[in-house]
């Protein structure tokens, strides 16, 4: 169910706007639909446009250390150039597509404590107000939830998931964030790695995935493994999943191992299925910790609590955040 919220009066008797939604999680590169609903004030207001902001809440590293902040990663125009009378209400319905790259917030049904938004901005003769925000739920592409599927089955468990601001070199990416979610290592890879950190980079093309190992054994600080997977759109139900990400996990750590200190971050690697790449910042990928655990099983992963933030917490948690930003 997507939270709907009443924005106050724009002024002193001025109009009021309230933004509803289409109920459910919309799928990166979709559409999002609603209704930006106006209802005029005790005089009647020239409605110059209708804005919709896509926010995110992303994580920055700096020299004085990690920060959170808003961004805005996507702007549309849904309406306005018209008159609206007296007590009058208008509905304005809207579909706008999503950026491919929109981070997911929920699988199966479960939050993963990333916090998107859109925030509604009506500008009324000459003058914009910031007003109505709703939470922004997105699921997973169906090849996002192949590979995601296999890393459960294959042993690989959920430690938490994070926006980072910077970008990845040599990819496609195209927002100034990516998300991160990081994985604890299956079993059999336990002795060679602590953490796997799995960014997802989609496009109308399909799928770059980004493989990063943990500095266990001869990294240096700032030098984790990486590799880059393309797949597509096409393949999410045409392939042998769990063997195909085993086999990149098996590449991610020899790579590690080939080039141990000198896997530095930057350019390079070699092009097509399974080519590699750096870091173009060169800064370490983490997050905080959510609490929650990914378990292995017939139907893949499934979301659980062991401790830490409880779900009821991580709804607080993105709750505060918008309302934060009214205040």
């Amino acid at each position: 169910m997507v939270f709907k919220r009443l924005l106050g009066a724009i002024g002193a008797g001025g109009p009021s706007v309230d933004t509803a939604l289409d109920g459910g999680a919309v799928l990166p590169g979709g559409m999002l639909t609603g209704r930006v609903w106006l209802r005029g004030g005790s005089a009647a207001a020239e409605v110059e446009h209708i804005g919709l902001e896509l926010l995110a809440r992303v994580e920055a590293e700096h020299e004085e250390g990690e920060s959170e902040g808003e961004v805005v990663f996507e702007r549309f125009t849904v309406g306005g150039g018209f008159r609206l009378g007296p007590e009058e209400e208008r509905e304005v319905p809207f579909a706008v597509p999503l950026p491919w790259e929109t981070p997911v917030t929920e699988l199966y049904g479960q939050p993963l404590g990333i916090v998107l938004g859109v925030r509604t901005e009506v500008g009324l003769a000459g003058a914009r107000d910031k007003g109505d925000l709703d939470p922004l739920a997105v699921r997973p592409l169906a090849v996002q939830e192949a590979v995601l599927e296999a890393l459960g089955q294959l042993g690989f468990g959920f430690r938490s998931a994070d926006l980072e601001y910077g970008r990845i070199g040599g990819t496609g990416q195209r927002l100034p964030f990516y998300q991160e979610v990081e994985l604890a290592p299956a079993p059999q890879y336990a002795h060679a790695v602590n953490e796997i950190e799995l960014t997802f980079l989609a496009s109308p093309a399909g799928l770059e995935v980004v493989l990063e190992a943990d500095k266990r054994g001869g990294f240096s600080a700032g030098h984790d493994a990486l590799t880059r997977f393309t797949v597509r759109h096409e393949d999410a139900h045409a392939l042998d999943w769990n063997s195909e990400v085993d086999g990149w996990i098996s590449r991610l750590i020899a790579h590690r191992e080939a080039y141990g200190t000198h896997a530095a971050y930057g350019h390079g690697g070699y092009d097509g299925h399974g080519g590699y790449d750096g870091h173009e910042d060169g800064h370490h990928r983490s997050g905080p910790g959510l609490g929650t655990a990914v378990a292995a099983g017939a139907a893949g992963l499934a979301l659980g609590v062991v401790g830490g933030m409880v779900a009821a917490e991580v709804v607080d948690e993105i709750g505060d955040f918008f309302e934060g930003d009214e205040d």
